[in-house]
C-alpha cells in the first residue's frame, strides 16, 4: 500500500504541474520614435552650371545667326530690286540714245 500511496502522490503532483499556467511574458517596450529628417538637396555642380551657361550661349548664338540670315535675305531682296532698277535705267538710257 505504501507503493500505491507513493504512486498516487506522484501522479497527483505530475497532474498538478501540468495544469499550472505559465507566467505571461512582460509586454515588449514600445519602439523608440524615429524622426526622419530629409537630407538637404545637393548643391549643383560647377559642371552643371557651365553646361547651362553654354546652352544659353548656344541659344543666343542661334538667335543671332537667325537674325543675320534674315538681314542677309533682306539685303538680297534689296540688291535684286536695285538690279531691276539698274536694268530699267539702262533700258531708258538706250531708248534716250536712240532718239
Amino acid at each position: 500500500m505504501n507503493k500505491s500511496l507513493l504512486l498516487a502522490a506522484m501522479l497527483a503532483a505530475a497532474l498538478a504541474a501540468c495544469s499550472k499556467e505559465e507566467p505571461k511574458p512582460a509586454p515588449a517596450p514600445a519602439p523608440a520614435q524615429v524622426i526622419v529628417v530629409p537630407a538637404p538637396a545637393p548643391a549643383p555642380s560647377p559642371a552643371a552650371d557651365a553646361a547651362k551657361d553654354a546652352a544659353a550661349g548656344a541659344a543666343d548664338a542661334a538667335k543671332g545667326a537667325a537674325n543675320a540670315a534674315d538681314a542677309a535675305k533682306d539685303a538680297a531682296k534689296g540688291a535684286a530690286e536695285a538690279a531691276k532698277g539698274a536694268a530699267t535705267a539702262a533700258d531708258a538710257a538706250k531708248d534716250a540714245a536712240k532718239k
